[in-house]
């Protein structure tokens, strides 16, 4: 029996590919011990548990960012992490370890380092985050969601993605779909979503204001769905033609539906719409260190999608780049051709490879 043990946490980004291989792991042996390294705050604390599979725990140590008290007290903080992460691996015999990113992926890679144990690393973003750096300089593997990613002996394996995205049949679902959002299936459809807590730029940008663009997408024949975000307060005028949520619980109905998205740019937006074949116009989130553009670099430069500045993004920005896509079905199937080139639904399977292979398998 193989004992798996899988690190990463504290955001969706992190758990959501973590717990696509622990799926495929447990799938393709019952019998495998698959065990999941997380902190108590992070938001494996409640996903792991619900999903059925056993939660170990190791501090949450973030890395200093700057001289303070916090970084005299990190060295002696992260050698406890090292040593909860070795007594894990001692006690329950751990195979291989799996890092996904996060607080709980760095003192994993240095124990399992230390405890001779081979461990493999998969970075979700273009921008890797600093566990994943550190982690790959000894990984026996190191697999990057996309390419250009920069860690050195990497290999693109993709994303692994939710299982309702990677068997999701966009046109069996279609009719489905359209009477979920209370749309007609046989016109086509724009989806704008922002992630669950919405994005304002977007929201002002179609729907809210006397500039709002909806209306202009409803004229060109087009209809909308468009996800606001949970705390969004944006008004829905009950147009038909706009439907308006602020939560969706069912995306595969929406990316169903969609023939053009326009969205943020997270690592598993990006590689779910490019899986799925959807052109996208991405109005990467400004704030952070510019991953998300990084993110949709290689879906633009394939001509999967355009990217728009989250600064300049107005109604009038969509009258001027977003509604000229609307009427030129040429360029939206080039776009949907491209997609095939950057998108997979195949990441879970090739980093399971990447793990076998640590295994020596």
């Amino acid at each position: 029996m193989t004992t798996y043990l899988l690190a990463g946490g504290g955001t969706a980004g992190h758990v959501n590919p973590l717990l696509a291989v622990a799926d495929a792991l447990r799938e393709r042996d019952p019998d495998a011990e698959i065990l999941v390294l997380g902190t108590r705050e992070g938001l494996e604390a409640r996903l792991v548990p619900e999903r059925g599979y056993e939660l170990v725990f190791v501090d949450k140590v973030p890395f200093p960012r700057r001289p303070n008290r916090a970084a005299a007290a990190f060295p002696a903080r992260f050698r406890t992490a090292i040593g909860q992460v070795r007594d894990h691996i001692a006690a329950r015999g751990v195979d291989v370890v799996v890092g996904f990113g996060g607080y709980a992926s760095a003192p994993a890679y240095v124990a399992a380092r230390r405890a001779d144990v081979p461990y493999v690393v998969h970075e979700a973003n273009a921008r890797p985050g600093l566990a994943n750096v550190l982690g790959a300089r000894s990984a026996a593997g190191i697999g990057v969601a996309f390419e250009g990613t920069p860690l050195k002996r990497s290999r693109v394996v993709g994303m692994p993605l939710r299982r309702e995205i990677v068997d999701l049949d966009r046109s069996a679902l279609r009719t489905e779909a359209a009477a979920h959002f209370g749309l007609d299936p046989a016109r086509p459809v724009l989806l704008v979503f922002g992630g669950s807590l919405g994005a304002q730029r977007l929201n002002e940008a179609f729907g809210q204001g006397f500039g709002a663009a909806w209306r202009d997408v409803v004229d060109a024949g087009w209809q909308l769905v468009h996800v606001t975000g949970e705390r969004s307060e944006l008004a829905d005028p009950r147009a038909p033609g706009y439907a308006v949520r602020r939560y969706v619980d069912r995306m595969d109905l929406a990316f169903a539906l969609a023939d053009l998205i326009v969205s943020r740019a997270g690592a598993a937006t990006v590689s779910e719409i490019s899986a799925l074949g959807i052109p996208a116009v991405y109005v990467p989130y400004a704030v952070g260190n510019g991953e998300q553009a990084l993110n949709a670099a290689s879906a633009v430069r394939a001509g999967a999608a355009i990217l728009l500045p989250d600064a300049e993004f107005t109604g009038d920005r969509v009258r001027s780049d977003v509604l000229p896509l609307l009427a030129d079905d040429a360029k939206r199937a080039a776009m949907t051709q491209a997609a095939a080139s950057v998108g997979t639904r195949h990441g879970t399977e090739n980093v399971v490879t990447l793990i076998d292979e640590a295994l020596g398998r």
